[in-house]
């Protein structure tokens, strides 16, 4: 993995690579792999994620195609109001 270091911010730069690694899943594995797991855990952990990511899908699918409203879509506010 890399990430450049542009105009000396090292701030800008580590804040890259903290989303890089959370986006490939690195500090999830690093909190699993502290305690050993049992394979029975381990197998029902993996059924519960399939479940939801299979519920996602279908989630998806139904606002695709119209079944269920779609996510509420955010209304920029006007340039210059207060909040």
């Amino acid at each position: 993995m890399k990430v450049d270091v542009r105009d000396n911010n090292v701030d800008q730069a580590l804040r890259a690579l903290k989303k890089k690694l959370q986006r490939e899943g690195v500090f999830r594995e690093m909190k699993a792999r502290r305690a050993y797991e049992k394979p029975s855990e381990r197998r029902a952990r993996e059924k519960q994620q399939a479940i939801r990511r299979s519920r996602k899908l279908a989630r998806k699918q139904a606002q695709r195609e119209g079944l269920l409203p779609g996510p509420k879509r955010r209304v920029p506010a006007a340039p210059g109001a207060a909040r």
